[in-house]
């Protein structure tokens, strides 16, 4: 049909690992994950030269930027589909789950190559059900 139209939207890419780009999480270690994990900024894995790197709360940032510039983009009773990655689908189900940030990783598992559904109302862009389906 020609009433679809693929858009790009930015600030729905994965999450920028910075300097821990190709290690192991050996080589990243466990406590520096786990604080990460925790929402621990000072733990960002900025790359050497800065031009890289972000923690979770930027992330949650930029793809809720990006979430309420798709949601006015649709007209009423339009539906969208978003392909993203695990830490963005994350974020998303977060914001409509109102699940605390620093709790994001322990409390939302994402099965791979899953499908996450979240209908927002019209009138205040929350959730009213959410499900996961592999």
């Amino acid at each position: 049909r020609d009433d679809y139209e693929l858009q790009v939207y930015e600030g729905f890419q994965e999450l920028d690992r910075g300097a821990w780009c190709g290690k192991t999480k050996a080589e990243i270690g466990a406590d520096n994950l786990a604080r990460f994990d925790a929402c621990d900024e000072s733990i960002t894995p900025v790359t050497a030269d800065g031009s890289g790197g972000e923690s979770y709360p930027q992330l949650y940032e930029r793809v809720l930027a990006d979430l309420e510039a798709l949601l006015q983009s649709l007209r009423p009773h339009q539906s969208a589909a978003l392909v993203s990655h695990l830490q963005v689908t994350r974020c998303l189900v977060a914001h409509a789950t109102q699940t605390p940030l620093p709790r994001m990783v322990k409390d939302i598992s994402i099965a791979t190559a899953s499908i996450t559904c979240i209908d927002y109302k019209e009138e205040t862009s929350t959730d009213e059900k959410m499900g996961h389906e592999p």
